[in-house]
């Protein structure tokens, strides 16, 4: 997760939304979205959240370590391990039957600006898409690739990638969907949303008005671990970007399903501090889970939650301990079931999510 301002911005935002809501009960969220039932489901999203395991991802977890581990301890863009890692990703993709792209993208860094961005760099991106489903109505799930220079970036971000990596085998190249899912690898996530801001200018009108909804997970296993999921309905105050219309079915979604698990969830501010920003700009549909990184856990979200009251959600964030070792799997599982679920829900159905004719 990019930015260290953002850090306090979500602390303030959790301690003024805990203030003015108060310390909801643990027996069950009201609907983020409003209205009444759960949204989502279907037999789809049920097998998707089903069969896309915590060990599945953790051996993804697993592979990244190594490749950081091989590499100076890092996987950050610009650095062999970065590059191993897209060929990790695109590879067992490849192998599954995905047809995979792995476009460039250009990093200027402080040294190439003062040199005129003649020096600039090139890293790249994966992307992976169904074969089946409409491709005017695009389910996309995204996560960064990259770590920061300091570690190996197990996970932030390497969590969201080995989560989307095992859903997308689970799902399969030629998955019975109606919409068809495309699942993106952003780079350059820690250089300030490079990956994420090119993708979205890149996209024409049409191919904007393509992407049915955008679904982001940076940082969901982290051990002292928060539930979060991001401000679709515009009620945090921390929130610095108006969600587009749909935004509140992708909240709602995801919070019923962390309900169903038996944990209720708070909202995440939309503040721009992650690649959903790009796509909350271009006024595409987005949403997605977060289980905290560096502001520490409150005494209300300790007895909320579980774990401990003043302590980082992620005390290893931006850190070399961000290793295998700095992972909740109970935590990591829940928010890998949550968002298998809605990649399944959404690839099925989009009701409440506004059509083709009504985005940008």
């Amino acid at each position: 997760m990019s930015g260290p301002c953002r850090a306090g911005r979500a602390l303030a935002a959790v301690i003024t939304s805990l203030v003015l809501t108060g310390c909801a009960s643990a027996s069950g969220p009201a609907p983020a979205g409003g209205g009444s039932g759960p949204v989502g489901g279907g037999p789809l999203a049920e097998r998707l959240a089903t069969e896309a395991t915590v060990d599945g991802a953790v051996g993804h977890l697993e592979a990244l370590q190594a490749i950081a581990d091989r590499n100076g301890g890092n996987r950050a863009v610009g650095t062999p391990g970065y590059d191993q890692s897209v060929e990790y990703v695109a590879s067992t993709l490849s192998q599954a039957g995905f047809r995979v792209e792995t476009p460039t993208i250009a990093v200027t860094s402080e040294d190439d600006e003062d040199e005129g961005a003649a020096g600039a760099r090139t890293t790249r991106s994966v992307i992976a898409q169904t074969t089946t489903g409409r491709t005017d109505e695009v389910v996309l799930t995204g996560a960064h690739l990259d770590s920061v220079p300091e570690g190996p970036g197990i996970n932030d971000d390497g969590s969201g990638v080995a989560a989307n990596l095992e859903i997308a085998l689970r799902l399969g190249a030629d998955a019975p969907v109606t919409n068809a899912v495309r699942f993106v690898w952003f780079g350059a996530e820690e250089e300030g949303l490079v990956g994420s801001q090119q993708y979205v200018q890149g996209l024409s009108a049409d191919r904007r008005r393509d992407i049915a909804l955008m679904l982001n997970s940076d940082m969901i296993a982290s051990p002292n671990a928060g539930y979060f999921v991001y401000d679709g309905d515009g009620s945090d105050p921390g929130s610095t970007e108006d969600a587009a219309a749909g935004s509140p079915t992708i909240e709602r979604l995801l919070v019923d399903r962390l309900a169903s698990l038996g944990v209720q969830a708070q909202g995440a501010p939309f503040n721009g501090d992650s690649d959903y920003g790009p796509f909350v700009e271009a006024a595409i549909p987005s949403g997605g889970v977060f289980t905290g990184d560096a502001p520490s856990k409150t005494a209300e979200q300790a007895a909320l939650w579980g774990g401990r009251a003043g302590v980082p959600f992620d005390p290893c964030y931006h850190r070399a301990c961000d290793t295998t070792s700095n992972i909740d799997r109970v935590a990591y599982g829940r928010m890998l079931n949550a968002l298998a679920f809605g990649i399944g829900s959404f690839a099925t159905d989009l009701a409440g999510l506004p059509p083709r004719a009504e985005r940008g």
